[in-house]
């Protein structure tokens, strides 16, 4: 069986009106035959996190949505929180504190459980922090700003759900491109991805990306470039060059492996809802 889907959200999604990205999750979670496990652990809302996505994917068709809201790591380590989980078609994990949630559930049974899920075809689904957390690595936090500078992002071990790529949330809306910059000079392993909120990039088993919701997602690809960063002391710019920049609004299509963009036919036709046909 082929892995599942991943959405990362920027964060601040619709839950209201046409709710794009949330209508798609449930969708790809299998409609009214989704069975959804909502993580709450980075929320500082506590279980009213995981109510207010329960409300909402039930309205949106979902047959059975359970929240878990583990704050310690037994708790993460509970059977039957991960049972839940194993059972699943889709797993949603709320913003708040992305370190919050790494440090809680990396390494437990909840995190493996939610592992398993995607490599047998579940849709796993994260906002906010919990689309920094999907990364292999990931920023834990960092300053604002366009330039680049040694020391603004510090950086954690992400859940490893999406690898090869790092993920920053509140894009545009927190002016975080230099944190992004910083990021990639320091690994240009990494495929950097910046997305706005209300935006969403809906990645299929074969690691295309999909544009949906609102707004844009910046791809900062430095695979190319070259940088100081090595040498750059205390908070002082870093230079970084040669670096390929992609602003990609809703409708797009990026390809992970690649690193290319994918030409997709009569983007602004199409209901945002719906996924695009492959090329």
């Amino acid at each position: 069986m082929a892995e599942g889907h991943v959405i990362v959200i920027g964060g601040a999604e619709d839950k209201v009106r046409e709710r794009v990205i949330l209508s798609r999750f449930v969708a790809l979670a299998g409609g009214p035959d989704a069975r959804i496990a909502v993580i709450s652990s980075a929320s500082s809302l506590g279980p009213l996190a995981g109510d207010m996505y329960r409300r909402v994917f039930t309205e949106l068709g979902a047959s059975q949505v359970v929240p878990i809201h583990a704050t310690t790591r037994a708790q993460a380590n509970d059977e039957g929180h991960a049972r839940t989980v194993r059972d699943a078609t889709g797993v949603f994990m709320t913003g708040g504190n992305q370190l919050r949630l790494s440090s809680t559930i990396g390494g437990t049974a909840l995190a493996q459980a939610m592992t398993e899920r995607h490599r047998h075809g579940s849709v796993i689904a994260g906002t906010s922090a919990g689309a920094s957390a999907m990364s292999s690595h990931m920023v834990a936090f960092g300053a604002s700003g366009g330039t680049p500078k040694q020391r603004m992002v510090q950086m954690a071990a992400g859940l490893g759900i999406l690898p090869n790529v790092i993920i920053d949330q509140h894009f545009q809306q927190r002016n975080r491109l230099g944190r992004l910059l910083a990021t990639i000079a320091q690994n240009p392993a990494l495929l950097g991805l910046g997305i706005d909120e209300d935006t969403a990039a809906v990645v299929s088993p074969d690691m295309l990306i999909e544009v949906i919701g609102r707004r844009s997602i910046t791809v900062v690809d430095g695979s190319a470039s070259e940088t100081d960063a090595w040498e750059v002391r205390a908070h002082r710019p870093i230079m970084i060059s040669n670096v390929v920049l992609h602003s990609l609004p809703v409708g797009y299509r990026f390809d992970l492996r690649r690193r290319v963009r994918v030409a997709a036919p009569a983007l602004r036709a199409l209901d945002p809802a719906e996924p695009l046909a492959s090329s």
